[in-house]
């Protein structure tokens, strides 16, 4: 072999490094801590020359051409672990908070049966385990350092002070701010009455820390010792009198979960197997391999999670070998995604969430024969082997060939595709589901045969839905590199028009892999971009003929109109304006690549079924929403417990409850100035009254930002406006909203803070809110990521709304009708806020400037929050905000309680009645 010719062919972390290319590298320099096998130190590659004979060559001489391996690494598993030791924690105090019977009983029957332990044993007891938890750290340490293994015993000694800090914030908080049920849990009385013994034992959560972090744990021998020590240290807390069950279970969660996270926030000594190591695994299954080097991979980081590692391997006398080496590690990648769309898609069964090494090594062997004996082009699996206790690997034929991504659009032929499908259909035979028949696991030789690779994500005895999302993958993919039309015909001949017509209800974003996701939602965005381009052209074009022509007659002379045909000549203009700028969006409008495959399914079985099913259980909005609201019933029922509702109903005053209703029942007439303000084009002021009594349905079932300005669009667009008017209008409207809500709240707030103070000195709160707002500003443009997206989302939001604020701003009388509605809307919701403080005898113990700010500050959290309408996050800033201007609790809890009947809960009948009557009407 040449060695010259060798090296002038790196593999893909040579060419490109970059992060992954330093995380899923390996080194050959240095043997690594841990390591399976250890490497040569001489240097990184090593070549064997042309003149020596193959029998001769010696097993380290061989060449490895791979990038070096990352010292450091952050490891999925330890993030899991510190997750998993963070719930024990939160458990063990719900434990002791709601369950204190339990917690009573078991600590008497743990006195029970300890208490009839001999006094000698347990003072021999007491004193080994106090002297065994010093020695045997420090034991653990003298032996690594002797081995040159330092750095984990450094890592073990900041995990132990950080577990002392943890653990004094902890004892802090039990003994001055935790209820007294776990404070009793957790704490004894010390010997003499003298106080409490501590909630966390302040020398063994950080012993346990430190052994954890150093990885005694993952050693039989240590392993053994350390559960003898602390069952021993235990036993001898627990009859002295020093502790309780609880904190013993509570020291240990809290030493293990800050182990795991300093290892994870740290990075641990990367221990996955280098090239050398894999060159001395083949040579134990038989193989002499002179060479080998990282295969070119051009896999998003998201899809490669657990694909492991790839080797071209050279070998001594016969053809070369693809090796794939899977790692502890990389098993773990992904975990997150895996549970999520494991509890999130219904009706899918997948693979464990997390598998062992060995359960991956043999399901991508059954799938590798199962794919064989279906009749289908899969890789030869020719030999397994351990790396070590941390990772396998795979040896297979060498395919010599190149994956669909890397071949170019004009030589995917007809039969290609065809081939594909034909893969398809022969492991759809023996009902065998790849799961992720994307480009890159499409896999063309050098006689134009498809191969299937990566089949460990596959799926044996599948069921219909997941053999059917296989076929809506394929048809995407396939779609995605030479159009929907040839995918589908090539679909249709191998496998029949009714197993093509039986995908489409799963032909839908959720149901393909996160790369065809990220290319569909790119190239929408590519398509958004050239259709506001073609507008944009089209609304210029336009205005530069109307200024050529302005002023003359179709025969080129100057025309003096009257009044009215100046009117009716502007009318026209606008007219053939908007005619044009619609011609110019319908014929840039493209249809996006999955509606392409629905019509072209439908030509072939105009039958199909079309509706998509229902794969989620639950959306991410949904929880969200979910864990919001669960927060705001706590807060609002643990507040409602201690008030006397029916002395606080009888209490109340009635007319300042009118009063509230009728400030509410204005809010809609100034939320429709404010929205008509910002639309020039003529739009009915009743119906635009009944759409924001219509919004308080809609907002009982989507975030207070989100449903008011989808249905705001939607009936401006129902009413004439056209689409990308009605999105500026109301992108106007929130817009001049934002501004003068952050302006309102500065002026009042400075009102607030001057009320009672002659000299106008503003408040600490605004110049501490000002001061915030300068750092934040200050943050974002000092960092070029924030910056970019800050002002990529600023320069998209004036592309529109600018445009339109310049078109209000030559109608003084729309402006005028805007601004005020925006005033009107503000006044009305402050007003019946402080008609709602004074219904309970609250009206003269604060100003209107407070209650102002009050409301402002709310409203603020309640648009932000994703709960429907801000409920929980509404109710709570603004009771907070009552009783810190100095309401009464009782009456600030009440006061809001009927401010929000007033304006969200009891506008929800009309607004549906409203909701239907404009849906009737086709208003929306």
């Amino acid at each position: 072999m040449n060695p010259s010719a060798a090296e002038s062919t790196p593999g893909l972390g040579a060419s490109e490094p970059g992060p992954q290319a330093d995380s899923d590298a390996a080194s050959s320099s240095a043997p690594k801590a841990g390591a399976p096998l250890p490497a040569p130190a001489e240097s990184e590659v090593t070549s064997v020359t042309a003149d020596e004979q193959p029998s001769a060559v010696d097993p380290d001489a061989v060449e490895v051409d791979e990038p070096l391996l990352a010292a450091r690494v952050h490891r999925p598993s330890d993030l899991v672990r510190l997750l998993v030791g963070t719930l024990g924690i939160a458990v063990v105090l719900a434990i002791a908070a709601f369950a204190h019977g339990t917690t009573v009983g078991l600590e008497q029957d743990i006195s029970k049966g300890t208490g009839q332990a001999p006094d000698m044993l347990i003072k021999l007891a007491g004193l080994v385990s106090s002297i065994a938890v010093l020695l045997v750290p420090v034991a653990f340490a003298i032996e690594r350092l002797i081995k040159r293994d330092g750095l984990r015993i450094a890592d073990g000694v900041l995990a132990a002070v950080l577990a002392h800090g943890v653990t004094l914030a902890a004892d802090l908080w039990v003994a001055r701010s935790a209820s007294a049920t776990i404070r009793d849990a957790l704490t004894q009385t010390a010997g003499g009455g003298g106080g409490y013994t501590d909630p966390v034992h302040g020398y063994l959560a950080p012993v346990i820390a430190y052994m954890t972090a150093v990885g005694m744990t993952r050693r039989p021998r240590w392993r053994v010792i350390l559960w003898v020590v602390l069952l021993l240290d235990a036993f001898a807390m627990l009859v002295g009198g020093y502790t309780t069950p609880f904190s013993i279970v509570l020291t240990v969660l809290i030493g293990w979960s800050v182990a795991y996270g300093t290892l994870y926030a740290v990075g641990s000594p990367n221990v996955r197997p280098t090239g050398q190591n894999l060159l001395a695994g083949l040579r134990r299954v038989g193989f002499a391999p002179v060479a080998t080097r990282r295969a070119e991979e051009r896999v998003d980081l998201a899809e490669q999670n657990d694909r492991g590692r790839r080797y071209l391997v050279t070998l001594e006398d016969g053809p070369p070998l693809d090796v794939t080496v899977v790692d502890r590690e990389q098993q773990a990648q992904g975990f997150f995604y895996r549970v999520w769309r494991r509890l999130t898609l219904r009706g899918i069964t997948t693979r464990r969430s997390l598998q062992s090494l060995r359960q991956a090594l043999e399901q991508e062997a059954l799938l590798a024969y199962a794919a064989i004996a279906a009749g289908a082009n899969a890789p030869k699996l020719i030999a397994t082997s351990e790396l070590g206790p941390d990772a396998v690997m795979l040896v297979y034929e060498h395919l010599g060939g190149q994956t669909l991504d890397t071949i170019p659009d004009e030589e995917i032929t007809d039969d290609l595709v065809r081939g594909a499908w034909q893969q398809v259909r022969a492991l759809q035979s023996r009902r065998i589901a790849h799961r992720r028949l994307t480009g890159d696991a499409l896999v063309v030789d050098r006689s134009g045969r498809v191969i299937l690779t990566d089949l460990r994500g596959g799926e044996i005895a599948a069921g219909d839905l997941v053999l059917r999302m296989d076929i809506a993958q394929l048809l995407t993919t396939l779609g995605l590199r030479v159009g929907a039309e040839r995918s589908v015909a090539a679909a249709v001949d191998v496998l029949g028009p009714d197993a093509v017509a039986d995908c489409l209800p799963l032909l839908q974003p959720i149901a393909l892999s996160r790369s065809t996701r990220a290319t569909l939602r790119r190239l929408a965005r590519e398509r958004a971009q050239r259709e506001r381009e073609a507008v944009l052209g089209a609304s210029r074009s336009t205005k530069e003929a109307r200024e050529e022509s302005g002023g003359r007659s179709p025969s080129g002379q100057p025309v003096v109109p009257g009044e009215k045909a100046l009117k009716r000549a502007e009318k026209a203009e606008k007219r053939a304006e908007k005619r044009a700028l619609d011609e110019a969006l319908e014929e840039a409008r493209e249809e996006d690549l999955l509606s392409q495959i629905r019509r072209q399914v439908l030509l072939i079985r105009p039958q199909a079924p079309v509706e998509p099913a229902r794969l989620e259980r639950v959306r991410p909005r949904t929880l969200v929403s979910f864990i919001a609201g669960a927060f705001a019933a706590y807060f609002l029922l643990s507040q409602l417990t201690h008030i006397d509702f029916a002395q606080v109903i009888g209490d109340a005053e009635w007319g300042w409850v009118a009063v509230a209703l009728a400030f509410s029942a204005l809010s809609y007439f100034a939320a429709a100035m404010s929205l008509l303000g910002f639309v020039p084009e003529r739009v009915s002021f009743p119906k635009t009254v009944l759409a924001q009594v219509a919004g308080s349905f809609v907002k009982l079932v989507a975030p207070a930002a989100v449903g008011g300005v989808a249905l705001n669009t939607r009936f401006l667009q129902r009413s004439g406006v056209r689409p990308g008017l009605a999105v500026a209008s109301v992108g106007a409207s929130q817009l001049f909203g934002l501004a003068s809500h952050i302006l309102l709240l500065l002026a009042f707030g400075y009102l607030t803070g001057t009320e009672k103070t002659p000299s106008m000195t503003p408040s600490r709160t605004v110049i501490a809110g000002l001061l915030t707002a300068a750092v934040l500003v200050l943050v974002v443009t000092a960092i070029p990521f924030l910056r970019k997206f800050v002002a990529t989302r600023v320069r998209a939001l004036f592309a529109g709304v600018v445009p339109r604020m310049l078109d209000v701003l030559q109608r003084p009388q729309k402006l005028l009708t805007g601004i005020g509605g925006m005033l009107l809307l503000t006044g009305c919701f402050v007003m019946c806020l402080d008609a709602s403080v004074r219904a309970f005898g609250g009206g003269g113990s604060v100003s209107y400037a407070s209650i102002a700010v009050v409301f402002l500050a709310g409203n603020a959290l309640g648009s932000a929050a994703p709960t429907p309408g801000g409920v929980g996050a509404v109710e709570t800033t603004l009771t907070f905000g009552l009783i810190a201007v100095g309401v009464d609790k009782e009456i600030a809890l009440s006061a809001v309680l009927l401010f929000r009947a007033m304006t969200f809960w009891l506008p929800v009948l009309p607004g549906w009645l409203s909701f239907n009557h404009l849906t009737r009407k086709g208003s929306l």
